[in-house]
Parts: C-alpha cells; sequence; structure tokens
C-alpha cells in the first residue's frame, strides 16, 4: 500500500461550522454574547442538567470550581497521578495542597482502596478523570466519600450544603460519555456533583480552545446563583457582562470581586453549536474505528483500554494500546518506526510524578508503580473522524507489520 501521511488528531471542521463563523463575524458580535448563551443551553440540555458554563477552557472550568467552592491553603484535592497537568495544576493555582493517587494494576482508573485510604480532615474535592472518553466508577466514589463524611469539615455554606468531599469529574475527554449506575444509563454531566469538560482542538467536539461545567442541582443552593457566581469569576467580577450592558441606559457596572478572564466568545460557540448538531455522527464513526482496530490487534495480546461494555459507552476519544514486554525504549522506537511510515502516534500520560514541576512538589514515581507500569508499554494510535477508508486499513496494516516484527510480542491465537 502507497505511503500515507495521518495526523494524530486533527479538527473535523466543515462547512457548517465556517459558514456559522462568518455569520458571528458578520453579526458584530464576536466576545461573549448570544452564541455563548445558546451553546450553554444545548450543552446543559445535552448532559441532561439545567445549567451549564461556558468558558474558555477545562482548565478555567478546573479552577472556577475549586475557587468557588473556597478550596484554597490548608485544604487537599485528591486525583490521579495518571493524567495530564491539567487535573491538577489548578489545584496549585488556589493554594490547596495536591494529593496523587496511584492506578489500579493493569488499569487507567484510580486505585480506589489509596483513594479511600488518601481521605483525611483536610480533603474538599476529589478530582476523578474519565480517560479516553471511559467513565470512572461513582458508584464507588460516592460509596467512599459518603463513607469518609464524618472527616469532612465544611468552610462555607455550599461546602456544608453537600456535606462531604466533593466530586469534581475531569471529563475533559469524555462529553457523552455514559454509564450504567443502580440500572440506569446516565450520562456524564449528571453523574458527579460538577463535571468539567475540554472542547480543545484535538477532543470530540471542538471550539478550538474552550470547556464547559456543568454541576448537579445542591440542596438549598439555588442553580442561578451558582450560574452567576461563575460568571462573575470569568469575567473579572464584573456585575454586568457585555450583552447586558447593551440595554438602552445599563452601560453602569460595578466590580464585586477582582476575578478573571475566563469567558468563552461567540466565534467559540458557533463552532461548537454545529459541532454539537453533528456530535452523535462523530461518536458513532469513533465507535467503528474503535472496533477495527480491536479485530486486528487484540490476536496479538495487546492490551487496549475497553470503551464499549455491558456498563461503559465511551466517547472513544483516545485508542490507548498496551504492548506487554515492551518498555519505554521499545514503546518509543515503535512510534519512530511508525512515523517514519507517516503515521503520527502518541503516549497517554506520562505520569504526572515524572514530569519537573511535580518533582519540584515532592512526588516520586518509585510511589505509582501502576502509573508507571501503565506508561512505559502504552502507545496512542490516530482515533479521529477526519480518517478515511484507506487511513484506516494503512494504520491497520502498518502496525500489524511492526507488532509481527517485536520479539517482545507473543501471539494470543
Amino acid at each position: 500500500m502507497e505511503k500515507r501521511k495521518i495526523s494524530f488528531s486533527p479538527p473535523d471542521i466543515t462547512d457548517l461550522e465556517i459558514e456559522e463563523v462568518v455569520k458571528t463575524l458578520k453579526s458584530g458580535w464576536i466576545t461573549t454574547g448570544p452564541r455563548v448563551k445558546q451553546f450553554e443551553k444545548e450543552i446543559a440540555a445535552y448532559c441532561g442538567t439545567k445549567r451549564a458554563v461556558a468558558l474558555n477552557s477545562a482548565t478555567a472550568c478546573l479552577e472556577a470550581v475549586l475557587r468557588f467552592l473556597g478550596v484554597g491553603e490548608d485544604d487537599e484535592v485528591i486525583t490521579s497521578a495518571y493524567t495530564y497537568t491539567a487535573s491538577a495544576s489548578p489545584v496549585c493555582h488556589v493554594g490547596a495542597k495536591l494529593v496523587l493517587v496511584d492506578v489500579e494494576k493493569n488499569s487507567y482508573e484510580m486505585d480506589y482502596a489509596a483513594f479511600e485510604d488518601a481521605i483525611t480532615e483536610k480533603t474538599k474535592v476529589v478530582i476523578p478523570v474519565d480517560l479516553g472518553g471511559v467513565l470512572c466508577d461513582y458508584e464507588k466514589i460516592f460509596e467512599i466519600v459518603e463513607r469518609k463524611k464524618r472527616l469532612f469539615h465544611p468552610s462555607n455554606r455550599v461546602q456544608e450544603a453537600i456535606g462531604r468531599v466533593i466530586v469534581v469529574a475531569d471529563s475533559a475527554h469524555a462529553l457523552g460519555a455514559k454509564r450504567q449506575i443502580k440500572g440506569r444509563w446516565k450520562r456524564s454531566g449528571s453523574i458527579a456533583d460538577f463535571t468539567s469538560f475540554s472542547f480543545h482542538a484535538v477532543k470530540n467536539l471542538t471550539t478550538a480552545e474552550g470547556g464547559a461545567l456543568i454541576w448537579n442541582p445542591i440542596n438549598g443552593i439555588d442553580d442561578d446563583w451558582i450560574y452567576q457566581q461563575f460568571m462573575l469569576l470569568s469575567l473579572h467580577g464584573q456585575s454586568k457582562d457585555a450583552l447586558a450592558k447593551v440595554n438602552p441606559g445599563e452601560w453602569e457596572y460595578d466590580i464585586l470581586s477582582p476575578g478573571y478572564k475566563w469567558n468563552m466568545t461567540d466565534i467559540m460557540a458557533a463552532i461548537g453549536l454545529k459541532q454539537l448538531k453533528r456530535y452523535p455522527d462523530i461518536l458513532e464513526k469513533r465507535e467503528k474505528i474503535i472496533k477495527r482496530y480491536d479485530a486486528a490487534f487484540r490476536p496479538f495480546g495487546v492490551q487496549v483500554l475497553e470503551h464499549y461494555t455491558e456498563k461503559d459507552l465511551s466517547t472513544g476519544h483516545l485508542y490507548l494500546m498496551r504492548i506487554p514486554g515492551m518498555g519505554e525504549r521499545e514503546r518509543n522506537q515503535l512510534i519512530y518506526q511508525l512515523a517514519e511510515q507517516g503515521i503520527a502516534s502518541n503516549v497517554h500520560y506520562k505520569p504526572l510524578p515524572m514530569m519537573t514541576a511535580y518533582k519540584n512538589l515532592g512526588f516520586d514515581i518509585l510511589d505509582y508503580p501502576n502509573a508507571y507500569r501503565q506508561y512505559e508499554n502504552e502507545i496512542t494510535l490516530p482515533l479521529h473522524t477526519c480518517l478515511n477508508e484507506r487511513d484506516v486499513e494503512y494504520i491497520i496494516l502498518k502496525v500489524t507489520e511492526i507488532l509481527k516484527e517485536c520479539e517482545q510480542v507473543r501471539y494470543a491465537v
């Protein structure tokens, strides 16, 4: 087969998105305005919740939640060691103590027993990571935080209303993912207390940059008040946004707090609105590619992330594949071999304790052996809706050829 050039994860943009962006540019309203508000409504409806906040990144969403909850100095926040820095850096931004836990053996999900052991009287939040589009075991997470609620000491009325460690899902990869909970299918956004999504260029649904924050109702706390707090945080603490100030005579505003600049623009929302209409087809195409990959690679004994099971329906965001017998050096060589064949691949993720910033915080990868074992032989293949039939065939052919050459691989058939 003729050599092809296959990108790892290009954005899937059609004329629908381009036309909507052009309309937005011609409308005279390009920053936060009517399209952002409409995008928020449609994201909330899609997730089955009442309200959503659209911001300029998922990282901003996570920091906004922590600041809204009043998390800061002397507090602790727990997350997985096996994730991207955006799951952890907001904890550092607000001045809280970051607590990393290892993943379970042969899993990308945090070790739930280790999570339970890590909860102290200072723990305010846990950030589970829905890696690759597969939801975490939220039933287990909620059982744990309920079991440990005697240790929880609220420091404001929102924390008091929740009354236990607060579950803030990093669902950057998982917009639309579903999991069976107590016999019912529930969609990401309607499970955790708060859920953060990413719309970065490489995500299933993109707004170029961007994110959305969803939450479940909190007893005694008005949803509209919560929404307004996020608006204040995201736009300098200003009492009115630009859309409200356009009304005749309504120029005057106040600054209620020294807030941040996290707002989404209408240009970004214009892309998102059309992407959301195409989203069912996007998820369906990703599922078809994953099933073809699985059928081709599983006979080699490789370990793949399980996207579709009796209890899980993934968004198929990443195709993570572990090759038994390989170490870092051999895995990296495989990546180079694929690159020579025109196929861009990646690794998800290098655990945080291996990164300089987190080493400087005192973390050591030796304390996270399961995370290291997941990482050392993991390779992520291209999985996106710009792939055509011949691209998928080419990837399968070249990966199969390389696997056959690997002395470490033992056939499972």
